[in-house]
């Protein structure tokens, strides 16, 4: 196992495979045990699928975090106890939608709303996972969530089905959407499917599959495919002196000629060392600089 390998990697992930499945090829294809992902995607669903190798692994949780963007098929008539298309079917309905009406509906989730996360989610109340708790046939209370619908187009509606693209905040569950979506039109509603096609700052065109990254394995040619970690932050470069680096990787603060911001901080060789937060001082022209987030 090879301990030195540090990036991310975006995998377009196939259906039927869970997060989990995914790490694991990848560990066998990087050969390296330190693997983490940045959220996790239903087995149904494919897509962007970032996954963080080495010391890269330190920004998943700021991945998690993220804005994302998924294009969702839905159906209209029918209700599932998973909110998509691979549950129990709960109940049927006619459906008489004409697209005005659709587009109203959907128009009207777009901003900030309260979602009720679905009990088939890996989401844990009181230590279990919700799915875990849904599968024993046991159903629990949900607190509602504040989420952010930043843009929702539908398209190729035939009277029963739509896509819907959907650019998102952070916890946002397209099934659940999907499914207020129909209860708002009065006949209910599942996601039949789902792809991701963006996270964070990387999308379907970073995105390689499973198949091609083991055939890029076998020709030697699969790690320059690896993201730098700074990649994925948009903060300004800042250079440091090697003093400045010394008191930041120590924890205390140093005295720096740059505006008050977050930065992706480099030494002076352009090694990336962490994101640092400059500060006002109060003492002249110069401000004081703070570690955030580490990398070294």
């Amino acid at each position: 196992m090879d301990n030195n390998i540090n990036g991310i990697i975006i995998v377009d992930k196939p259906r039927g495979f869970t997060s989990h499945d995914v790490v694991n090829v990848i560990r066998k294809i990087y050969g390296t045990r330190k693997v983490g992902h940045t959220g996790t995607l239903d087995p149904d669903a494919t897509g962007v699928f970032p996954v963080c190798l080495g010391k890269a692994t330190k920004v998943c949780d700021m991945l998690t975090f993220s804005d994302k963007e998924y294009v969702a098929r839905v159906r209209l008539g029918v209700v599932t106890d998973t909110q998509d298309m691979s549950g129990t079917v709960l109940e049927t309905s006619e459906v008489n939608v004409n697209e005005e009406e659709l587009l109203s509906a959907v128009s009207e989730f777009i901003g900030e709303i309260e979602q009720i996360p679905p009990m088939y989610s890996a989401l844990k109340v009181g230590g279990q996972k919700l799915c875990d708790l849904a599968r024993k046939g046991i159903e629990v209370e949900r607190k509602p969530r504040k989420i952010t619908i930043y843009e929702a187009e539908v398209s190729n509606f035939d009277g029963v089905e739509f896509s819907v693209r959907v650019f998102c905040s952070k916890g946002t569950y397209i099934r659940t959407l999907c499914h207020d979506i129909g209860q708002r039109l009065g006949c209910g509603a599942a996601m039949s499917e789902l792809r991701r096609t963006k996270s964070s700052v990387f999308s379907l065109e970073n995105a390689h599959t499973l198949d091609e990254l083991k055939t890029l394995a076998e020709k030697n040619e699969h790690l320059s495919l690896l993201a730098p970690v700074d990649s994925v932050f948009d903060y300004p470069k800042l250079t440091i002196s090697d003093a400045v680096k010394k008191r930041v990787c120590n924890g205390a603060t140093g005295y720096i000629n740059a505006e008050p911001g977050l930065y992706r901080t480099y030494d002076a060789e352009g090694v990336f060392l962490c994101i640092s937060k400059v500060i006002e001082s109060g003492d002249g022209d110069k401000n004081l600089i703070k570690l955030e987030k580490a990398f070294y």
